[in-house]
């Protein structure tokens, strides 16, 4: 029988991806609903692809564009805040969940709240408030699968032992676009240099992220939540050619890694069929061509968000969310050309150092989390303006 999807974010990268490997197993895969920012034409293309019986636009002014757009088809439609939360609750067997950002929260608790199995792309649904949404979860009895291709690596490899074995889950990083660069080089560059992922095709944002190695902090951050691990036994490795995404170091020594060619549709087919893999008609990883594969430390001087995520981690209340949200700012504010590159950890620290003396309770529900990243958010807008 075919298994019911809702694509939360389905004009993203993470959702084309997706719409890739629906139309490769139509028999397997079938769409209840997308759901996309602005894009009325995008959304409603992809909603007549793949045959969805419901679409939803984040913006409510679109509304009456997508509607226009799906005339004649049949497919139902929405636009604004209700739409998108009636989309994620709608009866599916799962959602994947890739709104990009703080926004894809509430939507991926909503799916949650319904009893939807999550397959989830939003780390900011754990960075944020991953005590309480992991928490509801488990009350919930509901399974939460993860897309990321490094957490995808490790949920695969620790299937291997018990996680009172675990010595230590690594994570690895490309190293972005700034790898090789010095300190004074990168002082310089640009946003548009920023985004040139040398591997990955990803959004503006997340590029960036990777580009200050943030995204390794954050992806640290939600393994903590996904796996149950402690911060002492989680970390991260560069590896330029991105082919190990994630290794399991056990306490006998032996190390499991999970390994694939860079491609999401990988860890996207892993995740929406667990556990039953999906055939997939794509290049096989020939070791043998690569011939080499490269690993080194990644530099926290040169890389200073990777250490303050770290110490988020380690701090644990409501650092983590504090950091995403003063990052998020951060980010926008260097690429519409206000900060430079390193005014984003610097912002970012001041932020976290100000609410720090607090010593802010982990957000117990997902609607205190939203609340405390609103105080951030607002923090980082008043120092970044001043």
């Amino acid at each position: 029988m075919a298994r019911s999807l809702t694509i939360l974010g389905a004009t993203g990268s993470i959702g084309r991806s997706t719409v890739d490997v629906i139309l490769a197993h139509q028999g397997e895969l079938r769409v209840e609903a997308v759901v996309g920012g602005s894009n009325a034409e995008a959304l409603a293309n992809v909603a007549r692809k793949l045959g969805a019986r419901f679409a939803a636009l984040a913006d409510e002014r679109a509304g009456a564009a997508l509607r226009d757009a799906l005339s004649g088809s049949g497919i139902a439609s929405g636009a604004g805040d209700s739409a998108v939360l009636e989309a994620a609750a709608r009866e599916a067997d799962v959602v994947l969940a890739a709104i990009s950002g703080t926004a894809g929260l509430r939507p991926t608790h909503a799916a949650l709240k319904a009893g939807r199995r999550i397959a989830l792309a939003n780390k900011e649904s754990l960075v944020c408030a991953g005590a309480a949404f992991m928490a509801d979860a488990r009350r919930l009895g509901v399974e939460i699968m993860p897309v990321d291709s490094e957490h995808n690596a490790l949920d695969q490899a620790l299937a291997a032992g018990r996680n009172g074995d675990v010595e230590k889950a690594i994570i690895t990083a490309s190293g972005g676009p700034f790898r090789t660069w010095t300190r004074e080089r990168i002082t310089a560059a640009s946003a548009e240099q920023a985004s040139a992922h040398p591997v990955w095709s990803m959004g503006s944002k997340i590029n960036i992220d990777s580009a200050t190695l943030m995204n390794k902090g954050l992806e640290l951050i939600e393994a903590h939540h996904l796996f149950g691990l402690e911060a002492e036994r989680l970390d991260v490795i560069v590896h330029p050619e991105a082919i190990v995404h994630g290794l399991v170091q056990w306490k006998d020594g032996a190390v499991t890694a999970g390994l694939a060619l860079p491609d999401m549709k990988v860890p996207i087919a892993n995740a929406l069929r667990h556990h039953e893999r999906l055939p997939m008609d794509l290049p096989r990883l020939d070791l043998a061509a690569i011939g080499r594969l490269s690993f080194e430390k990644p530099d926290e001087t040169r890389f200073p968000c990777l250490s303050l995520a770290k110490a988020a981690l380690e701090a644990g209340g409501a650092m983590p969310t504090i950091l995403n949200a003063a990052n998020e700012i951060a980010v926008a504010a260097y690429m519409a050309g206000h900060i430079g590159f390193y005014d984003i950890s610097k912002y970012v620290e001041r932020v976290c150092s100000s609410f720090a003396g607090g010593s802010v309770a982990a957000p117990a529900t997902v609607s205190d989390a939203l609340v405390i990243d609103g105080e951030a958010r607002e923090a980082a807008r008043r120092l970044i303006s001043a």
